[in-house]
């Protein structure tokens, strides 16, 4: 003949006594850690289901946290988005463009005033000439009180 063991309950509230049930036929079952009998406890669960409602409501509670953090990010990204949106908004509030057009207008008829290149040439030229021919007429003439005539 098999021998039928008795199963142990755990509450799924801390509440509720654990009870013992015994196999069919060898009385009623029997309340520990309570003074009460044991007709007044609740229906005894399978340890399976106890422990499979266990897992999910871990598994729920982990969900839960997970959706915390992201909208903690989530909110963090907000904040940063409208701070940065604010700091646009008074960036291009303290703009004056009038103002950069006439500075660039400005700085175009500074460019448009400086000589271009036939003229830097001529000036070149005429510079180079007239060193010559000041030299010449030094040595020819020489300067005075500095430096006697050097050609005859």
């Amino acid at each position: 003949m098999a021998k039928i063991e008795p199963t142990v309950a755990s509450p799924a509230d801390n509440s509720m006594p654990t009870t013992v049930t015994p196999a069919p036929g060898y009385g009623a079952p029997v309340s520990i850690g309570s003074s009460a009998p044991a007709t007044e406890a609740a229906p005894v669960t399978e340890p399976r289901q106890l422990d499979q409602l266990s897992r999910i409501e871990e598994k729920a509670a982990r969900i839960e946290e997970k959706f915390a953090r992201y909208e903690a990010v989530l909110t963090r990204a907000e904040a940063s988005l409208e701070r940065s949106a604010h700091k646009v908004d008074a960036a291009a509030g303290t703009m004056d463009f009038a103002a950069i057009r006439a500075e660039i207008a400005a700085l175009r008829d500074r460019v448009d005033a400086t000589p271009r290149a036939a003229t830097l040439f001529t000036t070149a030229i005429v510079t180079a000439v007239l060193t010559v021919v000041l030299t010449i007429l030094v040595l020819r003439f020489g300067v005075p009180g500095l430096m006697p005539r050097l050609l005859p």
